[in-house]
């Protein structure tokens, strides 16, 4: 087992493969790990035979010989929590899942931040994969789940500028169809001008019998297979032109095994007219490493990714923070609602009431709220330390602990504490009215 340097990962994992890149200090991007010679993606396979776990290509030599145990569909079982039968014991999904990214991550010694990038993502997925990363002995704020337009908006922020000037267009191509995404800023009412919000939206898809042709690229069938070829390339081609009518487009990225074999030569030409185009299997791997990268750093500099899953609303109390007095947001914009809870612990300079600032990126006028501290002692000399818990509850309501904690032995707690519940306007709408 080659041990790899660095423990912070990426993890594209889908219902076919998985892929892993990870941040090595000494090199300017993410590396990712080849399963084979100019191959990334590990097959989501697992196997067991004389008593022994095997995965990816390994586990596929097996089935193809018939020998051992193979379970294949292991994320689409983990999501739907199935039982899976393995010699004579039944073993959920989930564990099977988490078994094979255990066997997938060997290389790595300590894993500090990693993240996961999925099809799609919601509270049970988020749920799931974090806890497969506590298995993994990783602490559960050190997993980070978003989907895959997340990831290639989160790759994107680490390109440089001018592949994203405008517009930026994603192709993912597999046996039977075509999607396109585009990238692209947002406006926002009343923030300020160094906030830059930015989303990916699928714009257009289409079915494309011929590239299951292509696909199997038959010797006895080449000329036929030629013909469709032609005919998926002049379709491609259409596509495009109706994608990008009426935009600025900076660059263009075509991922997915669909675009492994050259079919679309004069597509081509029409994608690399006035703009660079880019292709690769490893684009959501490399996002999702540059988002464990972000959060493991700390650094919150540069535009916040929204979608119609996160909340364009964020909660703000005045704070000195490294001697900077503001309003500093405890619920930050551009997170899921599920993942916004947290804890700390502050310093209060007098014990007047408590205000709250929801700003939102909707347009609505600021929301102001107050938490009255009455019954907490007066302590000089910065000595009253109050404990802040944040809980959502759902995507609307979100409640709000403060709570002495006491100092030291000097100020034992006096066991006061007091409770604000926020309505918020929620995720439906909100997003939409940001054109």
């Amino acid at each position: 087992m080659i041990m790899r340097k660095g423990g912070i990962l990426g993890y594209d994992l889908n219902e076919k493969n998985c892929q892993i890149s990870y941040y090595d200090e000494t090199k300017e991007e993410p590396e990712t790990m080849g399963a084979a010679a100019d191959n990334f993606q590990i097959p989501l396979i697992l196997g067991y035979y004389r008593e022994r776990w095997v995965f990816g290509l390994e586990a596929k030599r097996l089935a193809s010989v018939q020998e051992g145990t193979m379970v294949s569909d292991l994320f689409e079982k983990a999501v739907r929590r199935e039982k899976v039968k393995i010699g004579s014991k039944k073993r959920d999904a989930v564990w099977l899942l988490a078994k094979f990214i255990r066997m997938t991550l060997e290389g790595f010694e300590d894993i500090a931040f990693i993240t996961f990038s999925v099809p799609f993502t919601n509270i049970d997925m988020s749920k799931m994969l974090k806890g497969i990363g506590q298995r993994l002995g990783v602490a559960k704020e050190c997993v980070c789940v978003q989907d895959y337009k997340e990831s290639f908006c989160q790759y994107m922020f680490y390109q440089p500028k001018e592949l994203w000037q405008y517009e930026s267009a994603l192709f993912y191509c597999d046996a039977q169809e075509i999607r396109a995404y585009m990238l692209r800023r947002l406006n926002a009412v009343g923030v300020k001008d160094r906030d830059m919000f930015v989303t990916v939206e699928e714009v257009a898809s289409a079915q494309m019998n011929e590239l299951a042709a292509i696909y199997t690229l038959l010797n006895k069938e080449k000329e036929k297979v030629k013909d469709k070829a032609k005919a998926a390339d002049d379709r491609f081609k259409r596509f495009i032109q109706s994608v990008f009518e009426k935009k600025v487009v900076s660059s263009v990225y075509l991922t997915g095994e669909g675009f492994e074999n050259n079919w679309y030569p004069n597509s081509l030409k029409v994608l690399c007219n006035g703009r660079r185009a880019f292709i690769g299997n490893n684009l959501y791997s490399k996002g999702a490493c540059y988002t464990s990268m972000r959060r493991y750093l700390e650094y919150h500099e540069g535009p916040v990714y929204l979608d119609d899953t996160k909340m364009t609303e964020q909660i703000c109390l005045r704070m000195r923070v490294n001697g900077q007095e503001g309003w500093y947001p405890i619920v930050s914009w551009g997170t899921h609602w599920y993942e916004a809870d947290g804890q700390w612990e502050v310093i209060l300079e007098d014990t007047s009431d408590i205000e709250i600032h929801v700003e939102s990126l909707a347009g609505e006028e600021l929301q102001v709220e107050t938490v009255s501290l009455e019954g907490l002692p007066n302590r000089r000399d910065y000595s009253l330390r109050v404990q802040i818990e944040v809980l959502f509850m759902d995507e609307r309501t979100c409640r709000l602990m403060f709570k002495d904690v006491g100092f030291g032995e000097f100020f034992p707690s006096t066991g006061f504490q007091v409770g604000k519940t926020i309505h918020l306007g929620g995720i439906n709408g909100q997003f939409n009215s940001m054109s």
